[in-house]
C-alpha cells in the first residue's frame, strides 16, 4: 500500500483503492443465492459487512458473543433493508466449547454455506488466558476461527459441490502481521507471561491469520474444492477492538488522521474479496484496499504454516 495511494484513494489495478466503500466495491452483485456467516458481524466493520451482504440479497447468519447486540444490530439493517434476512446466533471464539457449539448449532438449520467471513478479533489486550488456556489474542483471533473454519468446511465443499457456486473464505488479517515476535508463531512460549508483549501478541495472531489460509488454500486446491481461502487487511479504523487501547490509538490517529478510513471504507476489502466476481478463482492471496498486497517474509513460509496447522490441531486436541 502505497502512502500516496493510501492518503488520495487512487484506484489500483481492480478500479478500487483505500477510499472505495462496501457498497461500491459490491455495485450489481447479485447474492441472493449465498449463506454467509460473518463473526463478529455485531459491530464495527463486521456490522458493515453484514448489512452489505444483506443488502446484496445474502442470507447472513451473524455469529456474535453478545447475541444482545447482534439482535439489535440486526433490528438496525432491517430497518433501512426491510427485505434483509438475517440470523443471529452466539458464537464466543475464545472457547472452543462455543465453536463447537456453533457450528452444531448452524449444522441443525440445514442450512448452505457458500461464504465464511472470519472477522472478529481481540486488539491489544492485557494478558490472559482462554477457557481453553491458551493466550487470548491467539486463542480468539486465530484457534478459535481455525476451528471453526474445519468444522463448516464439509458443508461449504458441498454447497460447492450441488451449486456449482465458488465458495470463498476470508480471513481478517492485518499489516500488523509484519510486527510480531522474531520467529513469528511462539510455538514452545505461547503462554509465556514473562515475554508476552500486547502489540506482538496481536501481530503474531495476524500472522496467524494469513498462515491459515495460506495452508488451507493449499490443501483445498490439492483436493479440487471448489474454495477459496484468502486474507485481507482493512486499514486503520477506529472501532470497538481498540478498547483496550483507546487512548493511544486516539493519540495514534490524531498524528496520521489522513490515513484512516471510515466504517464502510474499512469493510470494503472484505466485501470486495467475499463478492466480487474480479476475485473467482484467486485463492491463498491477501488483499489490502481491495487490491493484491505484499505479505512479510514469514507469512510467505510454506513450512510455518504446515507448522502452525500441526500446532493448531494439538492445542484443538489437547484442551478437549
Amino acid at each position: 500500500m502505497g502512502i500516496l495511494s493510501l492518503i488520495t484513494g487512487k484506484a489500483g489495478a481492480s478500479g478500487f483503492g483505500s477510499s472505495s466503500t462496501a457498497e461500491q466495491v459490491t455495485d450489481g452483485v447479485d447474492a441472493s443465492r449465498l449463506t454467509v456467516i460473518v463473526t463478529g458481524g455485531a459491530s464495527g466493520i463486521g456490522l458493515e459487512t453484514s448489512r452489505v451482504f444483506a443488502l446484496r440479497g445474502a442470507h447472513v447468519i451473524i455469529a456474535a458473543r453478545n447475541t444482545e447486540a447482534a439482535s439489535e444490530a440486526r433490528k438496525t439493517i432491517v430497518e433501512t433493508n426491510p427485505t434483509a434476512h438475517i440470523d443471529v446466533l452466539k458464537l464466543d471464539l475464545s472457547s472452543l466449547t462455543s465453536v463447537r457449539a456453533f457450528a452444531d448449532q448452524f449444522k441443525s438449520m440445514n442450512l448452505p454455506l457458500n461464504i465464511l467471513i472470519n472477522n472478529a478479533g481481540v486488539m491489544f489486550c492485557p494478558f490472559q488466558l482462554s477457557r481453553d488456556g491458551v493466550e487470548m489474542q491467539f486463542a480468539t483471533n486465530h484457534l478459535g476461527h481455525f476451528l471453526l473454519t474445519n468444522l463448516l468446511l464439509d458443508n461449504m465443499k458441498a454447497t460447492a459441490k450441488s451449486t456449482g457456486i465458488e465458495g470463498r473464505i476470508v480471513n481478517l488479517s492485518s499489516v500488523a502481521h509484519f510486527h510480531t515476535y522474531p520467529k513469528g508463531i511462539q510455538f514452545d512460549k505461547i503462554n509465556d507471561e514473562k515475554i508476552y508483549n500486547d502489540k506482538m501478541a496481536y501481530g503474531q495472531s495476524k500472522l496467524a491469520n494469513l498462515l491459515h489460509a495460506k495452508e488451507l488454500s493449499r490443501r483445498l486446491k490439492e483436493e479440487g474444492a471448489n474454495i477459496t481461502v484468502n486474507s485481507v487487511h482493512p486499514g486503520l479504523i477506529m472501532t470497538n477492538l481498540m478498547r483496550h487501547s483507546f487512548v493511544l490509538m486516539k493519540v495514534i490517529q490524531v498524528a496520521t488522521y489522513i490515513l484512516w478510513k471510515n466504517v464502510p471504507q474499512g469493510a470494503a476489502t472484505t466485501c470486495y474479496v467475499g463478492l466480487n466476481p474480479q476475485v473467482k478463482g484467486v485463492t491463498g492471496k491477501y488483499f489490502a484496499d481491495c487490491n493484491l498486497e505484499k505479505t512479510s517474509k514469514l507469512a510467505r513460509s510454506d513450512e510455518l504454516a504446515k507448522q502452525l496447522w500441526d500446532f493448531s490441531e494439538e492445542l484443538i486436541r489437547s484442551a478437549k
